[in-house]
């Protein structure tokens, strides 16, 4: 995966919206999990993205705002399925500490692994 390539996955899957129902913001959101794969692709493109800014003095509004979604909003959905008694996969919950560590690690330009 290239960065652009990254960097526009990572776009459409914090993108909520009624015609992008596959993406993983708008699946939590009406607190159903995950396709199989898309975490893992969301990692990926996340790591993709860290080297791609690494050196970076800027990061592009839309990109930074995607990041925002899927780490913060993200978790919120979670936490409100876990309220309304949605039974999530197991993994879940780790999975979304991943996201926001390499959020973090983005805006950081420093890669957090703990």
């Amino acid at each position: 995966m290239d960065y652009k390539t990254a960097r526009s996955f990572l776009i459409h899957q914090g993108t909520s919206s009624d015609s992008n129902t596959d993406a993983f913001l708008m699946r939590l959101k009406q607190r159903k999990p995950p396709i199989p794969g898309q975490v893992t692709t969301i990692l990926l493109a996340l790591k993709v993205v860290f080297e791609g800014l690494r050196t970076a003095s800027a990061l592009d509004r839309e990109l930074v705002y995607s990041l925002y979604l899927l780490s913060f909003e993200g978790r919120q959905h979670f936490e409100a399925g876990i309220q309304a008694g949605v039974d999530w996969p197991p993994l879940l919950k780790e999975d979304l500490k991943r996201i926001s560590r390499a959020v973090k690690s983005i805006f950081a330009g420093v890669w957090h692994s703990d």
